[in-house]
């Protein structure tokens, strides 16, 4: 059965999920980069950003199984740009050139419209102004029985935790410290929503563990 799940999602010891302070020029928020440091080495990383080989082992696994089997993508507005508000104008094209590396539709919630974004590799950018749940079914409509993945930010991810509609989390603890920036799991109680640690391994660069709702 198609699951929604979230996948490779890089997260502090303090519980960040990224750094404060996003902008131009930190789209991942002040620190954010270095919860993905176990990501970019990776031969999943680096084929998908054209620069080659790249590693392999447990780290490699779990990068490559976060892109397995998905058919669309749901991303809250801040993960697509760091523009705020109504859309001025529409040159902002998200934060990764002419060829994004979904491939697939990716669904972004926002308060304000903006026509559907038509990128390079087979992926469009909707935009859905009626929440997580008419974004969910659009996903799924678009998905043609593959997984869909939510990509975040730590927000959007609370919110579909506590409507209950996450049924697999892959969480990847970095040795990273950031003091501040978007808590993932405050205001969570993950044991009452029905997850349970399925697994968990270490590498010198994070704990991956996986989270599955049993309910």
């Amino acid at each position: 059965m198609p699951k929604l799940r979230v996948s490779a999602f890089g997260l502090s010891i303090d519980g960040f999920g990224a750094g404060a302070h996003q902008s131009l020029e930190n789209p991942l928020g002040v620190g954010g980069e270095s919860l993905h440091h176990w990501f970019f080495p990776t031969r999943t990383f680096q084929k998908m950003h054209g620069s080659g080989d790249g590693t392999t082992g447990v780290d490699e696994d779990f990068a490559a199984q976060s892109m397995a089997n998905l058919g669309a993508w749901i991303l809250g507005r801040n993960m697509f740009g760091p523009i705020r508000g109504p859309w001025s104008d529409e040159n902002w094209k998200g934060w990764w050139g002419e060829e994004p590396p979904y491939h697939v539709p990716v669904f972004v919630l926002t308060h304000h419209p903006r026509p559907p974004l038509v990128m390079k590799g087979g992926t469009t950018f909707y935009f859905v102004t009626e929440g997580i749940h008419e974004a969910l079914k659009r996903a799924q409509e678009a998905a043609g029985g593959k997984d869909i993945r939510v990509g975040g930010g730590a927000a959007t991810i609370r919110q579909y935790l506590r409507a209950g509609l996450i049924e697999e989390m892959h969480l990847a603890i970095s040795p990273v410290i950031l003091g501040s920036g978007e808590s993932l799991l405050e205001g969570i109680d993950l044991l009452a929503l029905g997850f349970q640690c399925t697994r968990h391994v270490t590498t010198p660069s994070a704990m991956h563990v996986v989270l599955s709702n049993t309910k």
